[in-house]
């Protein structure tokens, strides 16, 4: 039996076939299979074209391969703004403004520039660069209106297909990038098996079990979102409470109660606090904290994650204290002239809360001062 054929003995096999010969006959004589012969039949089959050119199947899909890499090359050409003659600098300058909408390897080719010096430069300046910044953050938010629109359903092609059509300039690539980052991910083919098994999950998991009492810090984070409405518009608080102290160890307010939400607040608070692997982070059952995408992030964090039991807010009694002192003590009696005034009086209600204001629960001490004594302590 032949187990190796270069392209010139395949070719020479398929022009017996199109000679007349059978494939039967030609398999018995080589020993190579029905299957393996048919492949090749279907890529070296040749055909006239009207020119009267020759070309088989094979060709015909790398011309157009050819010719898709050609249009965006030009393309690329015609939206730089520069030639492969400009400087350096000018030409990553250049390539900067379309990175995301095209492949690297296209838009590096095009300008004759390495991809590492491209890569390098992207990495050096990306977190400087407050145009770049601007523009990520405008596609963030046209990308969470578009997925909260689909009601989760679309992937990244279809959101850069809409945003495309809504004027924004972005690849697949970057839009999957940012999806990523926000802890978006559209419901798959397998979303009611998966939804079995998280709501069974869910039922089983009330580990806190009304016990609002930790042995140290870092032990036990509760976490829910409340709801704050300005001039018509809604706006969300997302906190985390460390339940040792009762201290808001970190908070955001959003114009959207989404996963992506939750997602920051609980790395604000991650990053602020670096807490060992037993840590246990309990929520309500809200739509956020049960995505695939928060508890993925829970899971890569090594954190368990503790539930409170459907439609009984008193599991998650220490949040809804919290924000209930909250809208009492600043909320309720304020009346806020813009978005940002809001944001600044949370912002200052919270440190007023941590460093200022005694807690019945901790003795009449602060939570800063309580959790502080702790850490003495050790």
């Amino acid at each position: 039996m032949k187990h190796h054929l270069n392209l010139t003995e395949k070719q020479a096999l398929v022009t017996r076939y199109t000679g007349g010969e059978t494939v039967s006959a030609i398999c018995m004589e080589t020993g190579i299979s029905k299957s393996t012969l048919y492949s090749w039949i279907k890529q070296y089959q040749p055909a006239r074209t009207r020119s009267g050119r020759v070309i088989t199947p094979k060709d015909y899909d790398s011309l157009l391969r050819r010719c898709e890499k050609q249009e965006k090359l030009i393309a690329v050409l015609k939206t730089a703004g520069c030639l492969q003659s400009a400087p350096l600098k000018e030409k990553l300058m250049a390539l900067e403004r379309l990175y995301g909408q095209f492949s690297v390897h296209v838009l590096c080719e095009a300008l004759d520039v390495p991809r590492g010096t491209f890569y390098n430069h992207i990495k050096r300046n990306k977190r400087g660069n407050s145009s770049y910044a601007k523009h990520r953050e405008e596609l963030r938010e046209a990308i969470q209106d578009i997925f909260d629109e689909s009601r989760q359903t679309f992937g990244s092609e279809k959101i850069c297909a809409v945003l495309h059509e809504r004027g924004y300039k972005a690849g697949t690539t970057l839009v999957r990038e940012l999806m990523s980052e926000m802890g978006l991910s559209s419901i798959s083919t397998t979303s009611k098996r998966q939804w079995k098994k998280s709501n069974s999950y869910e039922r089983k998991s009330n580990i806190l079990q009304r016990q609002f009492h930790a042995e140290t810090p870092n032990c036990v984070w509760v976490s829910d979102v409340t709801c704050m409405k300005l001039k018509d518009r809604y706006y969300y608080l997302c906190a985390v409470v460390d339940l040792y102290s009762r201290k808001v160890i970190a908070h955001k307010v959003s114009t959207r109660n989404s996963t992506q939400l939750i997602t920051e607040t609980l790395r604000m608070a991650y990053d602020a606090r670096m807490p060992g692997e037993n840590l246990i982070f309990h929520s309500d059952q809200g739509s956020q904290y049960t995505s695939q995408a928060f508890r993925q992030l829970l899971k890569k964090l090594k954190i368990t994650q503790s539930f409170s039991n459907a439609g009984t807010p008193h599991d998650n009694a220490v949040m809804e204290s919290s924000f209930a002192v909250f809208k009492k003590e600043e909320f309720y009696r304020s009346a806020y002239r813009s978005e940002s005034e809001l944001r600044k009086k949370v912002d200052e209600y919270i440190a007023f809360y941590n460093q200022k204001r005694p807690h019945t629960t901790l003795n009449l001490q602060t939570p800063e001062r309580y959790e502080n004594a702790f850490f003495r302590k050790q």
